[in-house]
């Protein structure tokens, strides 16, 4: 990789150990995946904010590159593993509690933004089409590639911190026109479609696909679909952006045969002790979509409802969140459903989502089953 001379120089450590460290961490991903220089981003986004997710690990690493590092760039972080403004409504372990509160002192210290969210692209400004962000949370990754027009890779906790402290990421993969070119192409066969079956395209998709693919017979998307196809597509594989239409190169179709396939994998109960909503996080037009559509209803068991704290003003302003509230549901801030401790398995059998990446990470690291189905079937027979 051709380096300039400031980039030498802080890999040499002339800058500090801290700089030196990541700006290694950068080097060694550029050479292992074919970089010929690092390139400015203006926004990183920051995954390994759960305590679930980094462990005592990942904590103390944190909290001693915490000593010295800054952020350079505009820095943004993922969801956390609860709300601290109710978590004392939960019976969480109180080392799990001050652990996760170390974490988030640690991020904030070196200057980022508690946004706590994974969805970034819904909260924030986005910049203009073609500007390189490096985001590790794999369902805004790929929403920034595939909507927003911004480049970035599908990054790692690691690479994405360290580009959020130099404001360099290498120049690879998806970053390169070439790559974001698709060469298969999906095709839609699905005639009834809501958000899970999105979700389940994009789940398909992931499994199948390289760097980036082509969907054709899909349009019109929802936010809610367009979300759960992101979520879907980076639970499953490498895949980090998508195009819509047909290109040349091999074709493939998703019809019912392979989307039951997706559904037996994922769907392991006909019921669920608990509902959770919220993987992506529910947004303001979700929330008021929710709302709306419980109206006159209240949730027969309990239901989470998860979102970022930056639209809280909003849903309460809005009566958004009474409605939800008074229809039984919980609606919790800077959290989300994946790797969440308020799901405990002592307490929980199986979990009724519309989430194809909530009911793969509840299936694997909650260890409960699941019941899959949409928002509008969870209404209807969830709720009276």
């Amino acid at each position: 990789m051709e380096l300039t001379k400031e980039e030498e120089n802080a890999l040499d450590g002339k800058q500090g150990d801290t700089l030196a460290l990541a700006y290694r961490t950068l080097v060694a991903i550029g050479e292992a995946s074919g970089a010929d220089r690092l390139i400015p981003i203006e926004w990183a986004h920051l995954s390994g904010v759960n305590y679930n997710t980094i462990g005592d690990a990942g904590k103390e690493f944190l909290s001693h590159l915490s000593q010295d590092a800054k952020f350079k760039v505009k820095t943004t972080v993922n969801p956390m593993g609860f709300d601290f403004d109710s978590v004392s409504r939960y019976n969480l372990d109180d080392n799990f509690i001050e652990s996760q509160r170390s974490i988030k002192n640690s991020y904030e210290k070196m200057g980022a933004i508690p946004s706590y969210s994974c969805i970034p692209y819904e909260i924030f400004d986005v910049p203009k089409q073609g500007t390189h962000v490096s985001f590790a949370e794999s369902n805004a990754a790929i929403y920034a590639n595939s909507f927003s027009g911004l480049k970035t890779n599908k990054e790692g906790a690691f690479s994405a911190l360290a580009s959020a402290i130099t404001g360099k990421s290498p120049c690879s993969d998806l970053r390169d026109d070439d790559v974001r070119k698709p060469n298969l192409t999906i095709r839609m066969k699905i005639e009834s479609r809501d958000e899970l079956t999105y979700g389940m395209l994009g789940y398909f998709a992931g499994k199948v696909a390289g760097s980036s693919v082509a969907l054709s017979g899909v349009n019109d998307l929802d936010r809610r679909s367009c979300k759960s196809l992101c979520a879907g597509m980076g639970t499953s594989g490498a895949c980090g952006m998508f195009t819509f239409g047909e290109e040349e190169g091999e074709k493939i179709d998703f019809d019912k045969n392979e989307m039951q396939k997706i559904h037996d994998e994922l769907n392991t109960s006909e019921s669920g002790d608990l509902i959770t909503l919220g993987s992506p996080q529910l947004g303001l037009e979700e929330i008021g979509d929710l709302a709306s559509m419980l109206k006159g209803r209240s949730f027969q068991k309990r239901c989470m409802v998860f979102c970022p704290s930056a639209i809280k003003g909003q849903i309460r302003n809005l009566g958004y969140a009474n409605e939800i509230e008074r229809a039984g549901g919980e609606l919790l801030f800077d959290c989300c459903t994946c790797l969440s401790p308020l799901v405990d398995n002592k307490e929980v059998d199986s979990v009724i989502t519309n989430s194809v990446k909530g009911a793969y990470y509840l299936k694997t690291s909650n260890n409960v089953d699941v019941n899959l189905k949409s928002l509008k079937r969870i209404v209807q027979e969830e709720t009276r």
